[in-house]
C-alpha cells in the first residue's frame, strides 16, 4: 500500500497539533522536552529515598524534616545559576556545558546513594547534590524556553510552556505508581542505581542542543545594570509587601515527615500503596489546576487566598480522624480514608497555590520578567525550608519519634491552625484582578505556566516527603 504525500503531510499536521501543541517538531524541541521529562521520571526514587532515610539510616521524623530543608537549598539560589549561565560560559557555551555538568553530577549523586552512602551526613550531601543537579538543568531548560518564547506569535504564546508542563506531568505520572511497585520487588539501592541512568539522558540533550559558541567575553556592565534594575524592582512597596505575604503564607510549620512515619510504622502502609497515593495525588494535582483555570481565574486573588486557606485548614483537620483512629470507629478503612483525604487535600493545595504563580507573574516588571520570576519562586522555596525546619522543631519538642505518635494529633492541629496566622496580612496582596499595564496576559500566562510542572512535583508528592524539585 502506497501512502500519498498529502496523507503524510496531513498526518504530520495532526501530530504537530495534537502531540506538540502546534510547535514545529525538531531535534531542538525534543532536546528541551527531554530535560523536562527527566524532571518527571526522577520521581521514581522519591519513595525509595524516604524509606532509605527511615529504615536503613534510622532517622527520626524530626531529622528527616530537617534534612528536607537542607536538600531544598539549591532551589533557593536558582537565580544564581541563571546568572552564571548567562554571564560565565564554560568552554564557550552558555547552555551545553552546564547541562553536561548537571547531568554528570546527578548521575554520580544517585550512583553514590546506591553504592557508597551509609551515614546520614553522606546521604544529606548526596541528595543535596542531586537536588543541585536538577535545579541547574531546570534553570538552563527554562532559559532556553524563554529564548524561544521571543520567536512565538502572540496567538501561539504559552504553547511551548504548556508542552513542557505536559511532558513533566507525563514523566511524573509514569513513575508515580512504579515508585511504590518497584520497592515491593527491588531493593532501595537498586532503585537508586536505575535512577542514576536518567540524568544521562540530559547528556544526550546537551549534544543535540543548538547552542552557539560564544567568542566574546561577557559584558560586565550589562550584568551590573541588570542586577541594579532587579534590586530596585523588588524593593518597591507594591512588590515587596505581596512577596512578604506569600513568604509568611508558605513558611508555616509542616507535619509531613511525622505523618509519613505514622503512615508506614503505625498504619502499616507499604510502598505499593504509597505509590498508588502518589498516582492519585498527581492526577488530583492536574484536576486542581483545571478547576482553577476553568472556574476561578477571574476571582480576585485576595479572595482566593482567604477562602482556599480557610477551607484547606478545615479539611486538613480531617487528618485528625486518621491519626486518632476515629475512622475505624466509623467503619472506614485506613487506606481508603487516606486515599480520599490525600485526593481532596491535593486538589485544594493546587487551587491555593495557583494564585502564587499568578501574583508572581503580575509583580514582574517589564524587562526583567524571567530573573524576577525566578527570584520570587526562590523566595517561595526559602519559605518551604522554613516550613520544614519549624516543623522539625515542633516534632522534636512534642517528642514524636518513629514509634511514639502520642502527640501527633497536637502537631497536626498546630500546623493546620498556623496556616491561618498570615491571613491578617492579606491587605498586602493587591485585590484587583486587572493586570499591570506593563504586563500582557500572554506574558503572565507564559511565566506562570513555566512553573506549573515544578509546583505539581512539589505539592503532589506529600507522601514522598523528599522535595527534590520545588518551585
Amino acid at each position: 500500500m502506497v501512502v500519498s504525500t498529502s496523507d503524510s503531510s496531513s498526518f504530520k499536521a495532526v501530530l504537530k497539533q495534537t502531540l506538540f501543541f502546534d510547535q514545529e517538531p525538531s531535534w531542538q524541541l525534543i532536546s528541551i522536552l527531554l530535560v523536562y521529562f527527566v524532571q518527571g521520571i526522577l520521581g521514581l526514587a522519591r519513595l525509595a529515598v524516604s524509606f532509605f532515610l527511615k529504615d536503613e539510616l534510622g532517622l527520626t521524623p524530626a531529622e528527616v524534616a530537617a534534612m528536607m530543608g537542607i536538600v531544598s537549598l539549591p532551589w533557593v539560589i536558582k537565580p544564581l545559576f541563571g546568572f552564571l549561565s548567562d554571564s560565565l560560559p564554560i568552554f564557550g557555551y552558555r547552555r551545553r556545558s552546564y547541562l553536561l555538568l548537571s547531568s554528570l553530577l546527578g548521575c554520580v549523586s544517585w550512583y553514590s546513594l546506591s553504592a557508597f552512602v551509609h551515614t546520614p551526613w553522606a546521604a544529606t550531601v548526596a541528595i543535596t547534590l542531586s537536588s543541585l543537579a536538577l535545579a541547574v538543568s531546570d534553570v538552563i531548560a527554562d532559559s532556553i524556553v524563554v529564548e524561544k518564547i521571543r520567536d512565538e506569535s502572540q496567538s501561539n504564546a504559552g504553547a511551548l510552556q504548556a508542552l513542557c508542563w505536559a511532558t513533566t506531568a507525563l514523566g511524573g505520572l509514569i513513575t508515580a505508581y512504579l515508585s511504590g511497585f518497584l520497592l515491593e520487588h527491588l531493593s532501595i539501592r537498586s532503585i537508586f542505581l536505575i535512577t542514576a541512568t536518567f540524568p544521562l539522558l540530559v547528556c544526550i540533550t546537551a549534544w543535540i542542543l543548538d547552542d552557539t559558541k560564544v567568542e566574546t567575553p561577557p559584558n560586565v556592565s550589562i550584568a551590573k545594570a541588570h542586577l541594579t534594575q532587579v534590586r530596585q524592582a523588588i524593593l518597591q512597596k507594591q512588590i515587596l509587601l505581596p512577596v512578604a505575604f506569600v513568604f509568611f503564607w508558605q513558611a508555616t510549620p509542616s507535619s509531613d515527615s511525622a505523618f509519613f512515619f505514622f503512615s508506614t510504622n503505625e498504619l502499616g502502609f507499604g510502598p505499593e500503596f504509597l505509590g498508588r497515593v502518589r498516582l492519585v495525588t498527581n492526577i488530583a494535582a492536574l484536576v486542581g489546576v483545571w478547576v482553577f483555570q476553568r472556574f476561578m481565574k477571574t476571582i480576585p486573588l485576595r479572595h482566593i487566598f482567604l477562602w482556599s486557606t480557610i477551607i484547606s485548614a478545615v479539611l486538613g483537620m480531617t487528618t485528625l480522624i486518621l491519626v486518632t483512629h476515629a475512622n475505624r470507629s466509623l467503619g472506614i478503612d485506613d487506606q481508603w480514608f487516606s486515599l480520599g483525604d490525600s485526593l481532596i487535600l491535593t486538589v485544594m493545595g493546587q487551587i491555593a497555590f495557583m494564585p502564587v504563580l499568578i501574583l508572581a507573574a503580575q509583580l514582574c516588571p517589564a524587562g526583567v520578567e524571567a530573573t524576577m520570576f525566578a527570584i520570587l519562586m526562590s523566595i517561595c522555596n526559602l519559605a518551604g525550608i522554613v516550613s520544614h525546619e519549624s516543623g522539625a522543631l515542633l516534632t522534636h519538642v512534642l517528642g514524636i519519634t518513629d514509634t511514639n505518635f502520642k502527640w501527633l494529633w497536637l502537631l497536626v492541629l498546630i500546623t493546620n491552625l498556623a496556616t491561618l496566622l498570615p491571613l491578617p496580612l492579606l491587605r498586602w496582596v493587591p485585590d484587583a484582578t486587572a493586570l499591570s499595564e506593563k504586563q500582557t496576559p500572554e506574558t503572565m500566562s507564559a511565566l506562570a505556566a513555566s512553573k506549573v510542572p515544578e509546583m505539581i512535583l512539589t505539592k503532589a508528592d506529600a507522601e514522598a516527603h523528599i522535595q527534590l524539585a520545588p518551585d
